[in-house]
């Protein structure tokens, strides 16, 4: 999911291993991922991590990987295809006709975060998940679709998804757990306020994005790319400052049809 870049306001930079929680989590510091580091993108599927690799992203219901900084992602603003019975009917969004609103590339309905009270219910069914991803031994949060307003057809604000994201980051500093920002580069100057530690960005390169996440987080960014020339860009201006991966669209395991990663 892309976002258009928009502004962005430079915060000082990250410079220890660890971070101490924010937005009223607990005291417990937290682990950041050691960036820049060779990484592997693998929300489609787990596999062998490459010889090198430091970082890996895996989906909740994937173990961790042994002896890696483990990111754990969460679908946790969208509903994936064909489970939308897992939640209550209230809390998916839906239009002035009753109608679920849908994401038009994914298929996946939008949850509700309009009101204080759906905001509570969804983030204690996905802290649910939260919770899964610490006992598997993961350092970190991914939760993806932070910009589902952009498909919500104006009934989702900025200021709903910032509110619902801090009760995740909250709940994930209390789990001794980083919590990402995934894409949503128009947001990235609030990550402090919101409890946000690290980037997890598409095609950041393809889309000059990458300076604005990095000046907000300090170059803790970790960069997934889906095209020769997204990889091209990223590694020209950003080799050797945030990690940088290229991966086949599908995100496929290897040894699969149509996988491919690349590295600069």
């Amino acid at each position: 999911m892309k976002s258009w870049f928009l502004a962005a306001l430079a915060v000082p930079a990250l410079t220890s291993a660890c971070l101490l929680a924010t937005a009223g989590a607990s005291a417990a510091a937290v682990t950041l991922p050691p960036t820049p580091s060779a990484w592997d993108y693998q929300i489609g599927g787990a596999y062998a991590p490459p010889s090198g690799v430091k970082i890996v992203s895996r989906d909740h219901s994937d173990s961790a990987a042994s002896g890696l900084y483990n990111i754990c992602y969460i679908n946790a603003f969208q509903v994936n295809e064909g489970d939308d019975g897992e939640w209550a009917s209230d809390l998916l969004l839906r239009d002035a006709n009753g109608n679920t609103v849908v994401d038009p590339d994914w298929h996946e309905a939008l949850l509700d975060l309009r009101t204080a009270d759906k905001r509570s219910r969804v983030a204690a069914q996905i802290n649910g998940i939260v919770d899964s991803c610490a006992g598997k031994g993961f350092q970190a949060i991914e939760p993806d679709n932070y910009d589902s307003y952009e498909r919500s057809k104006n009934l989702i604000s900025t200021a709903n998804a910032q509110d619902y994201i801090k009760l995740l980051s909250s709940h994930a500093h209390a789990k001794g757990l980083a919590i990402a920002q995934k894409n949503t580069v128009d947001l990235a100057a609030n990550r402090v306020a919101n409890g946000l530690d690290f980037a997890v960005a598409e095609e950041c390169g393809q889309y000059t994005e990458c300076d604005v996440y990095a000046n907000a987080f300090g170059n803790r960014v970790v960069d997934v790319e889906y095209t020769s020339s997204g990889l091209s860009k990223a590694c020209a201006s950003w080799k050797g400052k945030i990690s940088i991966v290229r991966r086949d669209e599908d995100v496929v395991p290897a040894g699969e049809s149509g996988y491919v990663r690349k590295t600069c």
